[in-house]
C-alpha cells in the first residue's frame, strides 16, 4: 500500500511540475513583457465599425500563425526525414520569445483585450505541451522505431507526411479545430503494413495523438461557438494609386466606394488578403489604411543565401523579432511598419532578397 501511495505522490508531483512548466511562460509574458501606451490617431477613412479592428491585434495575431508555421516546418521536414528531426523545443521558445516582444508592441498600440490574450495563452500552453510531448516521444521511441525500420519509409510514414502537408495547408485559411482528425486516423490505419514494427508504432502513436486532437477540437469548437461566435472573414482597406476598374480586376476585390484620392475595397482576410495585397503592389498601388488602422505588422523570410544582401535593419519599418524558421532554414523577420509604407517596404525587400510571408490583418 505504501508503494502505491508513493507512486501516486510522484505522479502528483510530476503533474504539478509539468503544469508549472507549461504556465510559467504565460506568467512571465504578463508580468515582464509590457510597455507604456502611445498616442494613437483616431481618424479613419473606414467609418463602418463592423470593419474596424483594434490596431493591437496585428501584433497579437502572430502567435496563432507561429503554430501554423511550425506545422509547415514539420511537413517540410517529413519530405526527407522523420519526426525526430524537427526542432520542437526551438519552436516552443520561438513562440514565447516572439509573444513577449509582440505583447509590448500591442501595449504601445492600445493593448490587447483580455479575451484575446487569454486565447493566446491557452493556445500557447497547448502548443508547448503538444510539442514537448512530441519531442520527448519522437526523439526517443520514435527515433528508435525509425532506425529499426531502415532508410525506406513505411506506408504509415508516407501517409503521415501527406497528412502533415494537408494540415499545414488547411491552417492557412481555416481554424485548426475544424480539421477532420478522425478521417486522418482512419486513413492511417487503412495503409498496408510493409514494415511491421514501424507500421504499428506509427498507428498507435499518431493514431492516439490525432484522436486526442479530435476530442480537444470538439471542445474548442463548442467553446468558440458559445463565447465568440464566427470570426469576421472580410476586411476593408483604403487603397491609393489604382482605379476602381483596376482593383476589381484583381480576384477577390470588391469596391465599396471611391474617395478623392483613395478607393475603399472589401476582401477576404488571412492568407487570401496577403495574396491580394501582393497583386495590388504588383499593379503599382499601395494602402492608405487597413481596417481603420495606420500601423501594421508583417512577417518576411530571409533565406540563408540572401543573408548577405542589404543591411541588417529595415528602413521602412522596424524589426520586432528575428526567429529561426524551423524545418526550412533561414530566418523569419517580424516587422512593424506604417500601412502607407507597405509598398515601399516591398521594394526594399526585393532589393535585399527578402520575401513577404504574411500581412497580419488584425
Amino acid at each position: 500500500m505504501r508503494a502505491v501511495f508513493r507512486l501516486i505522490k510522484r505522479v502528483i508531483v510530476i503533474a504539478v511540475l509539468l503544469l508549472i512548466l507549461v504556465l510559467a511562460p504565460s506568467v512571465y509574458v504578463e508580468v515582464a513583457c509590457r510597455a507604456a501606451p502611445e498616442q494613437q490617431d483616431s481618424n479613419s477613412l473606414i467609418t463602418d465599425t463592423a470593419f474596424r479592428r483594434a490596431e493591437a491585434n496585428t501584433y497579437l495575431t502572430y502567435p496563432e500563425w507561429h503554430i501554423v508555421y511550425a506545422y509547415e516546418g514539420l511537413a517540410n521536414t517529413l519530405k526527407t526525414g522523420d519526426e525526430y528531426a524537427f526542432p520542437y523545443l526551438s519552436s516552443i521558445t520561438g513562440f514565447w520569445r516572439s509573444f513577449c516582444e509582440l505583447n509590448k508592441e500591442a501595449n504601445r498600440h492600445g493593448g490587447g483585450d483580455f479575451a484575446t490574450r487569454a486565447t493566446i495563452h491557452t493556445i500557447g500552453a497547448s502548443f508547448t505541451l503538444e510539442m514537448g510531448l512530441k519531442a520527448a516521444y519522437e526523439e526517443t521511441i520514435g527515433r528508435l522505431a525509425s532506425g529499426l525500420r531502415g532508410p525506406d519509409k513505411s506506408e504509415q510514414d508516407i501517409f503521415a507526411r501527406k497528412m502533415a502537408a494537408d494540415y499545414a495547408g488547411f491552417l492557412q485559411q481555416t481554424p485548426w479545430y475544424k480539421y477532420d482528425f478522425d478521417a486522418a486516423v482512419d486513413g492511417l490505419w487503412a495503409q498496408p503494413v510493409t514494415s511491421f514494427l514501424r507500421a504499428w508504432e506509427r498507428r498507435l502513436a499518431l493514431g492516439a495523438e490525432w484522436k486526442a486532437k479530435a476530442a480537444y477540437a470538439r471542445v474548442i469548437a463548442g467553446a468558440v461557438a458559445t463565447t465568440t461566435g464566427n470570426a469576421q472573414l472580410r476586411i476593408r482597406s483604403a487603397v491609393s494609386g489604382l482605379s476602381p476598374d483596376q482593383l476589381t480586376s484583381i480576384n477577390g476585390v470588391d469596391v465599396v466606394r471611391t474617395g478623392a484620392d483613395y478607393v475603399i475595397i472589401e476582401t477576404p482576410r488571412y492568407r487570401a488578403f496577403t495574396s491580394i495585397a501582393r497583386e495590388i503592389f504588383k499593379a503599382g498601388g499601395g494602402f492608405v489604411e487597413i481596417a481603420g488602422n495606420d500601423d501594421i505588422m508583417i512577417s518576411a523570410i530571409r533565406d540563408k543565401d540572401s543573408a548577405g544582401r542589404g543591411g541588417a535593419d529595415i528602413r521602412n519599418g522596424s524589426i520586432i523579432s528575428r526567429l529561426e524558421r524551423e524545418g526550412f532554414g533561414g530566418s523569419r523577420l517580424l516587422v512593424g511598419t506604417q500601412v502607407a509604407l507597405l509598398d515601399e517596404l516591398m521594394v526594399e525587400f526585393d532589393a535585399a532578397g527578402i520575401r513577404l510571408e504574411h500581412i497580419y490583418d488584425y
